[in-house]
C-alpha cells in the first residue's frame, strides 16, 4: 500500500506562487510513476503533470505548460509541484497520485493510490 499526502496548498492572489508536496508512505517510492490532478466542482478530474520513476522524464498538460513544474527527491520520498505565474483559472484541489506502472499516463483511472487532496485558491 502506498498512502500519498498533499502538503503545501492555500490561498494566492493571482501572479504568486505556490509549491506543492507530497510525501508517500509505503512502497518503494522510486518505484512509482508519480502524476498530479486537480479539479474543481462539477467537473472531471483533470491531469496536471506527471514524472516517471527517475525524475527524467516530465509531462505537463498544455495549462501548465511553462508556468509549474514537477519534480521528485527519491531519497526524501517527496514529489513536488512548483506553480508560479498563478491564475484565477488554476483554483482547484490539487491530488497527488501514484502509479506502480512504468509510463507516464495522464488519465486518472491509470493511478492506483491517491491523496486527499490540497486547496489551492488564486484570486485577482
Amino acid at each position: 500500500q502506498v498512502q500519498p499526502v498533499e502538503s503545501g496548498g492555500g490561498l494566492v492572489q493571482a501572479g504568486g506562487s505556490l509549491r506543492l508536496s507530497c510525501a508517500a508512505s509505503g512502497r518503494s517510492f522510486s518505484r512509482l510513476v508519480m502524476g498530479w490532478f486537480r479539479q474543481t466542482a462539477g467537473k472531471k478530474r483533470e491531469f496536471v503533470a506527471g514524472i516517471n520513476w527517475t525524475g527524467e522524464s516530465t509531462y505537463y498538460a498544455n495549462s501548465a505548460k511553462g508556468r509549474f513544474t514537477i519534480s521528485r527527491d527519491n531519497a526524501k520520498n517527496t514529489m513536488y509541484l512548483q506553480m508560479n505565474s498563478l491564475k484565477p483559472e488554476d483554483t482547484a484541489v490539487y491530488y497527488c497520485a501514484a502509479d506502480r506502472g512504468y509510463t507516464v499516463g495522464d488519465v486518472p483511472g491509470t493511478y492506483d493510490y491517491w491523496g486527499q487532496g490540497a486547496q489551492v485558491t488564486v484570486y485577482s
